[in-house]
């Protein structure tokens, strides 16, 4: 008997379903580059997922979020965050305190900052695409799924 595929909209999937797809998603993204990723059942270090690069051996402990965001608990941990920009926007991947450095001056008054919660950005600005770029994974619209 064949199996019968029908799309499932995002928009119906709870965060944890959303979560599970979004890593699939970035699963594949990060093999056209040779990354292997392993899924953690419990955040590890602050990470939800671990990519190991198959020849470099890299080993990068990755924490997936929705949107561009910064918070004190990943500080000290050399923790990397990854996000898609928007539903058909770019996927980016960014060493959490290295970016920090960069806009802290931006975000350090910021009531959120000072009350120690998260600070996301809901959308990115050009200037932040711009600050962004050396973090982007280049992904090319020729990129099939081979098996």
């Amino acid at each position: 008997m064949a199996v019968v595929f029908k799309r499932v909209p995002y928009e119906t999937l709870n965060s944890r379903q959303k979560e599970t797809y979004n890593f699939q998603k970035l699963s594949a993204v990060l093999a056209e580059f040779g990354y292997l990723t392993i899924r953690l059942s419990d955040d590890w270090n602050g990470a939800d997922f671990i990519a190991q690069h198959f020849e470099t051996k890299e080993f990068l402990k990755v924490q997936l979020k929705s949107r561009l965001t910064f918070d004190k608990k990943y500080h000290d941990k050399d923790l990397h965050i990854c996000f898609k920009d928007g539903d058909q926007g770019d996927w980016y991947l960014y060493n959490h305190q290295e970016l920090l450095e960069k806009v802290i001056r931006q975000i350090e008054e910021s009531k959120t900052w000072k009350d120690d919660r998260t600070y996301h950005y809901p959308s990115l600005s050009r200037e932040m695409k711009e600050l962004l770029k050396p973090y982007r994974i280049p992904i090319s619209e020729a990129s099939v799924v081979r098996l």
